[in-house]
């Protein structure tokens, strides 16, 4: 099954992303979603190929944010695609079966939609407020995700759903007791001065058998 832990990449350059993931892996993440705003595709291209490069020697699964056709080029092990991105079958004709598709969630009714077009996984969110996105969807908290997978539960429809959004080491063990799968973070790794003392904590919570 897939990891519990998902490290979605930050930095304004290619160097700063590289540096990010690059202390991810280092320091025991081997799943890496790379996320990279910025219009210049040359950069993009560089840093992608260079981050396949880096989750090859560490065995880590990579998956690349919203594109594609990027995900295509490289290689990469997937897609994770925003509620306004390309739709999930079109990405799977284009991927194919064996690469895994990542979806973005805010409610019960969007799950549904990902689950029909057969998503693997689920990034349910945000769980709270978060610097990381400039347009943020309604915050659900611990009690949208209690909700949201109770209702999940009551019609036996069984995905792995990550929350994301502001989540800090505090906030997982009552997360995972809402019954989501894992957690994706961001700026809890990035800003980290000691990532492997956090990577241990997380997931020594995140694989707890509640």
């Amino acid at each position: 099954m897939y990891n519990k832990l998902q490290y979605i990449s930050q930095g304004n350059t290619v160097e700063a992303q590289l540096l990010n993931i690059q202390k991810a892996v280092d320091n025991g993440c081997n799943w890496i979603q790379m996320r990279f705003k910025t219009k210049n595709t040359t950069d993009v291209v560089t840093l992608a190929k260079a981050v396949k490069e880096i989750c090859n020697d560490y065995k880590a699964i990579l998956i690349i944010n919203d594109n594609v056709y990027l995900a295509q080029e490289i290689a990469a092990d997937g897609v994770h695609l925003g509620l306004t991105d390309m739709d999930i079958p079109e990405a799977r004709r284009i991927l194919g079966t064996g690469k895994i598709i990542g979806a973005t969630a805010n409610t019960f009714e969007d799950i549904l939609t990902h689950v029909s077009n057969r998503a693997d996984y689920i990034g349910l969110g945000p769980f709270q407020f978060t610097t990381t996105k400039q347009k943020l969807s309604p915050i659900l908290g611990l009690d949208g995700y209690h909700s949201i997978l109770q209702k999940l539960k009551r019609q036996q429809i069984e995905i792995p759903i990550y929350a994301i959004g502001g989540i800090t080491a505090a906030n997982v063990a009552p997360l995972m007791e809402t019954g989501i799968y894992g957690i994706a973070v961001s700026g809890l790794l990035t800003h980290s001065d000691n990532p492997t003392e956090l990577i241990t904590h997380l997931n020594e919570k995140l694989y707890v058998t509640i």
